[in-house]
């Protein structure tokens, strides 16, 4: 193949005395024209590239047809009214409807109206306590920056400018005169500037400048966080804040907001656990924690002395990772047993009322709703169940069906399969697979290892469009539960993180070889994907065993792990990674496994097409970018190493249905393609 021209520069870095050359640095500024012009040619070669498959057109058309049903979430209620997502089937964004005691539905907002093309998108809505205000903010281009934009529920009209530069940040109510938001300083030009050790919560009142808005928390020394949220209590009693440094553990504060003037209180002033207020009832707080319980549990303790030497067990820790919801009064306890759900409610005495039954085997998510409430709503989905919502009465514990999914998937030809294999160190680690039945274990399936591995992320089953269509053409679908993950609590985490994150890919290397030793597939019909933290384990595991897949696709991923904390948010990563600078001996294990630096000129790589979006500013492209020219440059064999760039487009979130359809009739299309596939294996 025949690839754009990458300048090699001269620069260069000295980390402990090493030189380590940089030559794609100019590609780290995403918006100078020179990277502009690259992309653009970078573009015009894969779209050419991607042309010439013959089924393309088909894959694009399945997807459409499939997709091609209405999709309704479960309500809420707030105010007088009943609000609800819907999706009429194709809508590049889902629009939020509302229902009167009446009855009546009318549109609430519409997010496809936005923009022209689609790409501003809903970020999230929030409603003062009596519903008669709502704030919702809006991501444009993909971008993590946000506007939030103020209404009146009746009139929709705005009632104030709105505010800006807001990021990573909730929007929580008090009462009905104002609400608290975080954000950084934004900087001006380059994203690259942004400082992300000075996250801050600001308390804004209606009617007033942005410019005017309370400091609450942060933006001192003694107070420099990556991450500061804040949110208040269902009864407005108390403002509870985290703090953060790292995706991994937080300090935890609360303002009893029913006294003036009163002060932050410290419950936890460490980072050593995630902890956070999960209610409260009076001045009882009931917290859900993994200190000292690596798989969580929750605890109560007063607001008047919360410290932790006065908590009292309520919940306690079990062999599985907890996750609690509140609802109706109660607690809902969804335990991961080997990634499948299994939920129990209890009272406010720690009492347990029930498990609860689920459909079957899978994942559930909802059981959350206001204290007054006596009808709860979950979902339920696995690999090849479309998720179906069911209404739940907190009383009776019957469940019944609010809407079954529309979608054109026929389940029952289709089955999930979970299995254990040993990793390189013998730890046992699950995979579910997924295929149609009848299918034969020759070694001939197409198929895609799909991983993550990381922030105490867990895979749990879920039902996929895309993946239905890659399970209709023959293609087997595993899933592989790896360290770095969350699967297992919080020892299941740290075994994937700093010096031990190549047993995340050693464990993504023993996913593989278990498909290929049981005939399932083989290396010529095997894909890996992954996205971010996925996308780096794509990375490593390709430049580590070039010879165990046919095809590579890592998605806007984190490439270059000696300069990834510099970028945007990246340095609230190093729990999970360490830094170059940390020490000699981080560089060195950085350094041996980081992508853009194992790409070995002569060595014969697999077919590979790098996903990214031109603006992504949380994983910013030039992780990708950088990782194309490498493998363009020294790429041995004769199989494509191809970028494919998403132009106004960021890390994933609020991306366009019509979008979304064209990038994986693209990533179908190339896998099977460059696995020999003339046509499509089911034609």
């Amino acid at each position: 193949m025949k690839y754009p021209t990458t300048k090699r520069g001269k620069v260069s870095d000295i980390y402990f005395g090493e030189q380590v050359a940089d030559p794609y640095r100019w590609l780290e500024d995403d918006r100078s024209e020179e990277t502009a012009e690259w992309v653009s040619k970078q573009n015009e070669v894969t779209f050419d590239y991607l042309a010439q498959i013959p089924y393309r057109e088909q894959l694009k058309d399945r997807l459409e047809e499939m997709w091609n049903y209405e999709k309704v979430s479960a309500p809420f209620k707030r105010g007088k009214y009943q609000y609800f997502y819907r999706n009429n089937g194709l809508q590049n964004q889902s629009v939020v409807y509302r229902q009167d005691e009446d009855g009546n539905v009318e549109e609430f907002l519409d997010p496809n109206k936005f923009s022209e093309d689609g790409t501003t998108s809903l970020a999230s809505l929030s409603f003062s306590k009596d519903g008669s205000i709502a704030a919702y903010s809006i991501s444009e281009g993909g971008s993590d920056w946000r506007k939030i934009i103020v209404i009146d529920v009746e009139t929709k009209k705005e009632l104030e400018a709105p505010l800006v530069d807001v990021k990573f940040s909730g929007i929580s109510w008090f009462g009905n005169e104002g609400f608290y938001y975080s954000s950084y300083d934004k900087p001006k030009g380059s994203e690259l500037s942004a400082k992300t050790d000075q996250h801050k919560l600001y308390y804004h009142k209606l009617g007033t400048a942005q410019k005017t808005d309370t400091l609450v928390f942060g933006g001192t020394a003694a107070e420099k966080h990556r991450y500061v949220g804040g949110y208040v209590t269902e009864d407005d009693r108390y403002l509870v804040i985290s703090g953060s440094v790292s995706t991994s553990g937080n300090r935890l504060f609360i303002k009893d907001l029913a006294k003036q003037d009163s002060q932050l209180v410290n419950i936890l002033d460490h980072t050593d656990s995630d902890t956070y207020v999960i209610d409260n009832v009076d001045s009882k707080l009931y917290l859900v924690t993994n200190l000292d319980a690596p798989n969580k549990k929750i605890v109560t303790v007063d607001a008047k002395n919360p410290a932790v030497e006065n908590w009292q067990t309520l919940i306690p820790e079990t062999d599985h990772v907890l996750t609690a919801t509140t609802g109706g009064g109660y607690f809902f306890t969804e335990y991961m047993v080997d990634a499948i759900s299994k939920v129990s409610q209890y009272d406010y005495q720690g009492k347990k009322i029930r498990d609860v039954e689920l459909p079957g085997i899978g994942s559930s998510s909802g059981f959350s709703g206001k204290k007054d409430e006596t009808r709860l709503y979950y979902s339920f989905t696995n690999y090849k169940t479309p998720s179906t919502t069911y209404a739940f009465d907190v009383t009776s514990g019957k469940t019944s069906v609010y809407r079954k999914s529309g979608a054109k998937f026929d389940s029952d030809l289709y089955e999930s399969k979970q299995v254990f294999y040993p990793s390189k160190d013998g730890t046992k680690v699950p995979m579910i697979i997924t295929y149609k039945k009848g299918i034969k274990l020759n070694g001939k399936n197409p198929t895609i290892l799909y991983g993550y591995g990381g922030f105490n992320v867990s895979l749990t089953p879920s039902f996929s469009v895309t993946r239905a269509v890659w399970l209709e053409q023959g293609g087997i679908y595993a899933v592989a539960n790896l360290r770095g993950g969350g699967e297992y609590g919080k020892a299941w985490h740290n075994a994937g993180t700093k010096m031990q994150k190549q047993n995340v890919f050693d464990d993504f290397i023993a996913a593989a070889e278990f498909l290929i030793d049981e005939q399932y597939t083989s290396s010529d019909f095997l894909a890996i994907n992954g996205g971010s933290n996925g996308g780096l384990l794509v990375g490593a595991v390709m430049t580590q065993r070039p010879d165990l897949m046919k095809v590579a696709l890592p998605a806007v991923g984190v490439l270059d792990m000696l300069r990834y904390h510099t970028f945007t948010s990246g340095a609230g990563w190093a729990y999970d990674y360490g830094t170059a600078e940390q020490s000699k001996e981080m560089f060195a294990y950085l350094k041996g496994y980081s992508p853009v630096h194992n790409v070995k000129k002569g060595v014969k790589y697999p077919a590979t097409m790098v996903t990214t979006g031109d603006h992504d500013d949380r994983v910013v492209p030039a992780h990708s970018f950088k990782f194309a020219a490498e493998l363009q440059d020294k790429q041995g064999g004769k199989a494509p190493t191809l970028i494919r760039i998403e132009t106004n487009a960021g890390h994933g979130a609020g991306t366009p249905i019509s979008k979304t359809i064209e990038q994986y009739a693209d990533i179908y299309g190339f896998t099977l393609f460059n696995m020999g596939f003339e046509s499509l294996p089911n034609q």
